[in-house]
């Protein structure tokens, strides 16, 4: 079945992304996990590329492209080769930090912190999760009190996606202790800060080139100009950027299911055995067929989910829906792909193997199922 979701600019862009994946990628990705640690230098040469930061306007060095079909594409071709912690942290820069910078910086903001992200020299984080509040984001207890022009911020985050690396963090802190839902607020922490130091870069079962670590705010004192957007609207601000979020875990387990499902018919039309190739078998037959169909279908949602964001029109249910499907989907396809691996499934060397390990995540961040459904159930009886 034609995919009908690209155009002819999109296939062209889809060369380019390519054509860097496999000289400035490919090469170093295994070296890049086994060092847990990404060379800061290929983000650089990714933002020139034009693998992430489009939206960005020109005036601060991007190029004002607002179509989420050209982060489809980046996300299928680091499926391909398999550079799955590459890819979340590009994810991270494109459906989560950049959206705080784009829509809840002012003109100085902008001029501030843009340049350098569009160029791909400051890498970003965002800090949500604390030891005791993951999923239930009114359970943070990190707290920011104003003092003169700076916030006094004192508190814990972990779990924290490139928090090693990030040049700036955007950090969701409690502002009023008494003003329930409204008394949360977004900062964005420069690194250099007096009183912010990162702990421990975590030990993961799977993405080990994309460091993720614990942070500490202990008297941190941080400019009031560093405040996002409004005081008290952080949770607000929060869920209105939750279905790019979400999306982007969509568009991940989408293309990681489908590169592993066309790796996997490929390995059972060449693999052998009781003197037939295991493509041969019935029983391999009907489940490929399984997971061919569950994921064209699937794909359908995926691609009318990206039409509707071009549009505006993304609702955070719709969003949720296909965050834990996908997610759900891909964790499946994975496990039956590497089971009709046999043995070599289990071999790091094989992409099926390491896609088992790498994407396990993705039913857990971004919200995880549990909590999905919740939200899609509350709104179905609402």
């Amino acid at each position: 079945m034609r995919r009908a979701l690209y155009e002819a600019d999109h296939e062209a862009y889809r060369e380019t992304v390519r054509a860097f994946l496999e000289r400035e990628v490919a090469p170093y990705k295994e070296q890049w996990d086994e060092d847990r640690w990404i060379d800061r230098e290929v983000f650089k040469k990714a933002a020139a590329a034009g693998l992430y930061a489009l939206e960005i306007g020109e005036e601060y060095g991007g190029s004002g492209v607002h179509d989420y079909r050209f982060r489809m594409v980046v996300c299928e071709e680091v499926a391909r080769i398999n550079a799955l912690s590459f890819g979340v942290t590009i994810s991270l820069q494109d459906d989560l930090v950049l959206h705080y910078l784009l829509d809840l910086t002012n003109d100085e903001q902008k001029h501030r912190w843009l340049p350098g992200y569009a160029s791909g020299d400051t890498i970003g984080a965002l800090a949500m999760t604390e030891p005791g509040a993951g999923s239930d984001l009114r359970g943070i207890r990190t707290s920011a009190v104003r003092d003169g022009d700076e916030w006094v911020v004192n508190g814990q985050k972990t779990f924290i996606s490139s928090g090693i690396m990030a040049d700036l963090v955007v950090l969701v802190a409690r502002t009023d202790p008494d003003a329930g839902s409204r008394g949360f607020s977004l900062f964005v922490v420069e690194s250099g800060t007096p009183g912010f130091e990162r702990g421990r870069k975590l030990e993961k079962i799977g993405l080990p080139g994309q460091d993720t670590a614990e942070l500490f705010f202990s008297d941190a004192r941080v400019p009031h100009a560093n405040l996002l957007g409004e005081e008290g609207k952080g949770l607000q601000y929060l869920m209105s950027h939750l279905p790019r979020e979400r999306l982007g875990v969509t568009a991940k387990s989408m293309a990681t299911s489908r590169a592993i499902l066309d790796l996997t018919i490929d390995y059972c039309k060449q693999r052998r055995a009781f003197d037939q190739a295991v493509a041969d078998f019935q029983h391999v037959r009907f489940e490929l067929a399984e997971m061919q169909t569950e994921v064209e279908i699937a794909e359908a949602y995926v691609d009318r989910s990206v039409l509707a964001y071009n549009a505006g029109e993304l609702d955070p249910i719709d969003a949720a829906k296909g965050k834990w499907y996908l997610s759900e989907l891909q964790k499946r396809v994975v496990d039956r792909c590497l089971q009709l691996h046999g043995g070599y499934g289990y071999m790091t060397e094989y992409p099926v193997a390491k896609a088992f390990v790498d994407t396990r995540v993705q039913t857990i961040y971004g919200g995880t199922t549990e909590i999905m459904k919740d939200l899609i159930g509350r709104a179905i009886v609402r």
